[in-house]
């Protein structure tokens, strides 16, 4: 199956405006909430509980000058076993933030059941004084399932771009039965591979080391060896990354909301607002 779900965030009077430009199953938008600090929040629905064999879902976010956006999932991305004869699945992001926009993009787990085969591509262009606050989450399989890294292939392939320069690109392929993810060389003995990105076009790079050492210091509270362990670093232009690893879900989300909480702070002036489901 083929899908596209295209949403434009557009600054008004009354804060941030939605346009559903193009919506087919199983996507699925129902409507914004409107937010205290003039964003609007909206959770995108997938109808089909996971993506399938053979599915292509393309998913268009645009965010206007001065608009504010904060956009969740109403559950994990589960991803269905293959079909023989099927194409791989696949799911397309693009994003584009223009000038004093805002995004938060703060999607749920990513899973991939036993024997699945995907590929997740996500382009992100930020404009002059855009703001970009994303996290993700992949987890190893169902494990009550019996499917601890049972999936046969999983590529993700991400880039973040300013007018200027490539601000961060990150390509990797999981291959359990090719190559052994729980090596020394690879996971290790953990299982979840987590990932958080604070981004603002234009801010210099003593501001970026600033924030770099804030978030640095809430990885090593939050870090338990053997456990979790989490590391933050400066960008080369714009933006600090933190990457963690973890032997469990539990907390992740809200260790996560941390070091956002912390990164929208700094960047913005204001606190973070979180989806009802983090509080």
């Amino acid at each position: 199956m083929k899908a596209r779900l295209a949403l434009r965030f557009e600054a008004s009077g009354q804060g941030t405006r939605l346009r559903v430009e193009t919506q087919e199953p199983p996507w699925k938008v129902i409507r914004a909430f409107p937010q205290a600090n003039g964003g609007a929040l909206v959770h995108l629905h997938n109808v089909s509980g996971g993506i399938l064999a053979g599915d292509l879902l393309s998913l268009q976010m645009e965010v206007g000058c001065g608009a504010r956006a904060q956009v969740t999932t109403t559950g994990a991305t589960r991803l269905y076993r293959h079909r023989p004869g099927a194409a791989c699945s696949e799911q397309r992001t693009e994003i584009f933030v223009a000038e004093g926009g805002l995004l938060e993009y703060l999607p749920d787990p990513l899973i991939p059941f036993g024997r699945s085969r995907h590929t997740q591509r996500t382009a992100v262009q930020l404009a002059s004084g855009a703001r970009f606050f994303w996290w993700e989450i992949v987890a190893p399989g169902r494990q009550a399932m019996g499917e601890l890294f049972a999936f046969d292939s999983l590529r993700i392939d991400t880039s973040v771009s300013s007018a200027l320069r490539p601000l961060m690109i990150e390509r990797f392929l999981l291959e359990p039965g090719v190559r052994m993810l729980r090596s020394a060389a690879r996971t290790g003995p953990y299982l979840y591979n987590a990932t958080f990105c604070a981004i603002q076009v234009g801010r210099t790079m003593s501001d970026l080391r600033e924030l770099e050492s804030l978030l640095a210091e809430s990885t090593r509270t939050a870090t338990c060896p053997g456990v979790m362990m989490w590391g933050a670093s400066a960008l080369a232009a714009d933006g600090v990354i933190v990457r963690g690893l973890s032997t469990t879900a539990r907390g992740l989300p809200a260790t996560l909301a941390q070091f956002w909480s912390i990164a929208r702070r700094f960047l913005t002036g204001e606190e973070a607002v979180p989806p009802r489901k983090l509080k």
